[in-house]
């Protein structure tokens, strides 16, 4: 393990935290703050700035997390949860839930999370009914399996957005584009259980998936229920993915770019690997955030278009890259 790099990602991924909430257009003076002199900036700080930067980094490190154990999973490198399909399926159980009249009201913070992990779900069980028929030819057949439901369901979004009015057209519109719009500490605590669920259990399982990235032969060979452990970290990690979709619309790339970045630093060890996808993811996704928030303020550009930008880039260099072979 590399330590220099371990030391480097954790104070960068701490920095952001601390000094994120610092920056946008209304400059904040922390000795206002303390004081209390200023009730516009206190309020702005608390109520607008610290729970995005709570939601953005729990958010970020889960898509990471998420990532990195379906590329254990599945033992392919490119698999995460957008290449997979599964948050477009998360996508299209919350656009569902949205064009049914079912996301307003008091009954939202449930109904949206649910309608999300169940879309998240049917696409699990179609990825891996491909990955059980398709043996000998795995790795193209799960991503090509993948590329065709996210255009299946991106598809069926669009259509329930020219369908609708005006307003869920636009709140459909501007929530696939991935954003993080949390107004209140409340919404800010949302991504916190997402966070909990994926850290716990890829923490608690780090040797069955250290075993399964050597084949499933060799890990039923040391012990591990291969068909128990899969499926808790499909039910485990869909559910994730469903609350953070859910709250910050689908966000691509993310869960591929954190885990090798963390991997260079760390190794492949899933108990050092967890914790450090999740400083890279959550502070990745945190400063995509902030860049969004203050590059064409006021408007507030979706951070899915920022990382979307940097993440395709990155999956052309794992794919034609010196390390593709």
């Amino acid at each position: 393990m590399r330590w220099g790099r371990v030391v480097l990602f954790l104070t960068v991924s701490l920095a952001a935290l601390f000094v994120c909430p610092w920056i946008g257009v209304q400059s904040i003076s922390p000795f206002d703050l303390i004081s209390g002199g200023n009730a516009l900036e206190a309020r702005i700080f608390w109520q607008l700035r610290v729970p995005r930067v709570l939601m953005a980094w729990c958010a970020g490190a889960t898509f990471g997390i998420c990532g990195m154990v379906f590329q254990a999973v599945f033992r392919n490198p490119l698999a995460e949860p957008s290449l997979l399909g599964i948050s477009s399926g998360a996508a299209l159980g919350a656009a569902i839930a949205i064009r049914l009249g079912l996301a307003g009201g008091s009954s939202a913070s449930l109904t949206l999370p649910v309608s999300a992990f169940l879309g998240a779900m049917v696409s699990v069980v179609i990825i891996s009914a491909f990955a059980q028929f398709s043996r000998g030819t795995r790795d193209a057949t799960l991503l090509l399996a993948g590329v065709a439901i996210s255009a299946l369901y991106s598809s069926l979004i669009m259509v329930f957005q020219y369908t609708g009015g005006a307003s869920e057209t636009y709140k459909l519109l501007s929530w696939t584009m991935g954003g993080i719009n949390s107004v209140g500490m409340k919404e800010g605590l949302r991504a916190i259980p997402s966070l909990l669920i994926a850290i716990s259990l890829a923490i608690y399982y780090s040797t069955e998936l250290d075993l399964m990235t050597f084949g499933d032969e060799i890990a039923s060979s040391k012990g591990v229920e291969l068909e128990r452990t899969k499926w808790i970290m499909f039910m485990g990690m869909s559910m994730s993915i469903a609350i953070v979709v859910a709250n910050c619309g689908p966000v691509a790339f993310l869960g591929l770019i954190a885990p090798h970045v963390a991997r260079n630093a760390t190794g492949p060890r899933h108990l050092r690997l967890t914790m450090m996808t999740a400083l890279v993811g959550g502070a990745a996704l945190l400063v995509c955030d902030t860049v969004a928030r203050t590059l064409w303020a006021p408007a507030d550009l979706p951070v899915g278009i920022i990382i979307s930008f940097l993440g395709a880039p990155f999956f052309l260099w794992l794919l034609f890259g010196p390390r593709a072979g």
